[in-house]
């Protein structure tokens, strides 16, 4: 299953940062960091969609999303077409992504950033704070309650977010247990990469009201977000649509606008 290679790759990989730049190191680069509200930013707004605009070159899935690749120009193109949140894929092995972009795009904007990968490690939470995230992926699926609770403790200790992902009622527990504010469906099945739309109209009803919930993948025409909008839907989380897209800042606008 490409999942379990992923995985096992993302091990290897971090096995190699462990020893290139152990853990105490890596704790000297740490800094204190002044969170942005995520809370404000990401709740529901009656003059504009909330999007998290994603930068992503290539999926397991689909292969290579974007050939000419340009992190920051497209993070600039977001941002100028109002992008709430930028997300980023660090992945190597099978999206392409590296960690550097976080801090690139760090340094020339002042958008948050969400740290798109697969973490399972406290080392990966405290290098996504070296390299200037705001807020990163925790996947409930891959934990349990309290191992999952653990490296949020740890994330929202150093004034990181957590953005917990999920894909079923279970998950949903896991992720309340762990005290998640953000909660973020995702209507791709992470095992055959299938895609469930009605996967939002299932869970929306059982997430605390005073969560934020952000629907994720699949999302490529203004129907579907004026739908889940509807439902209760904050934010959206959208990459392939823009990404394969010529000028990727113009169709964010187009989905951004309410009318």
């Amino acid at each position: 299953m490409i999942l379990d290679e992923i995985f096992a790759k993302s091990k290897k990989d971090l096995l190699v940062k462990k020893e290139k730049t152990p853990l105490k190191e890596l704790e000297k680069l740490c800094f204190d960091k002044k969170p942005k509200d995520l809370v404000s930013i990401l709740k529901k707004n009656k003059d504009k969609f909330n999007i998290i605009a994603e930068i992503k070159k290539a999926s397991p899935s689909k292969g290579l999303i974007r050939q000419d690749f340009k992190p920051l120009e497209i993070a600039k193109n977001y941002a100028q077409n109002k992008a709430c949140v930028l997300s980023v894929l660090t992945e190597r092995n099978y999206f392409q992504g590296e960690l550097e972009f976080l801090e690139l795009i760090s340094k020339e904007l002042s958008l948050p950033l969400l740290r798109k990968d697969f973490i399972f490690d406290p080392y990966q939470i405290l290098e996504s704070l070296v390299f200037k995230a705001d807020l990163i992926l925790l996947i409930a699926r891959f934990f349990e309650e309290k191992e999952l609770k653990n490296l949020a403790d740890l994330a929202r200790s150093l004034k990181l977010e957590v953005l917990f992902e999920i894909h079923s009622t279970k998950d949903l527990q896991k992720a309340l247990y762990a005290n998640a504010k953000f909660i973020g469906i995702n209507h791709r099945d992470l095992n055959d990469f299938s895609m469930n739309m009605r996967l939002c109209y299932e869970l929306v009803p059982q997430i605390p009201k005073e969560s934020i919930i952000i629907a994720e993948s699949g999302l490529d025409t203004k129907k579907l977000l004026l739908d889940l909008d509807e439902l209760g839907i904050d934010a959206f989380l959208i990459g392939e649509h823009f990404m394969r897209q010529k000028d990727e800042g113009k169709a964010l606008k187009a989905f951004v606008e309410r009318i």
